[in-house]
């Protein structure tokens, strides 16, 4: 992959069936998720590793980016949730509706 891409709306060709799409990326997190022992196949000795920190705290941590779209202004929300100190789940979504400040965005995030 190459790192910091920015892809515009018009780059490319649209998917002829974009749930498609949707259903094979959402088979891979679940195998990610699920499967440890296939995530880093012919990387032998990688995987997710859950430790016992000694609590069973559960933590949630959000954030969002201001107007990170450069095409339509709108920001994109993101958290992670731990469980004992270990990453049990995450997800990114762009808002819906423009916020007018940061601090509207990092509102919305953690809504």
């Amino acid at each position: 992959m190459v790192p910091n891409l920015h892809l515009w709306k018009d780059d490319g060709d649209p998917f002829n069936d974009p749930d498609r799409y949707r259903r094979l990326v959402g088979r891979l997190n679940y195998f990610t998720v699920t499967r440890p022992n296939i995530a880093f196949t012919g990387a032998t000795g990688l995987g997710i590793l859950y430790s016992n920190h000694g609590h069973s705290r559960i933590e949630y941590f959000a954030d969002a980016d201001w107007a990170g779209s450069k095409i339509d202004r709108r920001s994109t929300i993101g958290y992670c949730v731990f469980v004992s100190g270990n990453l049990v789940s995450w997800r990114s979504k762009k808002q819906n509706v423009v916020s007018r400040s940061s601090a509207e965005s990092e509102y919305r995030a953690m809504a």
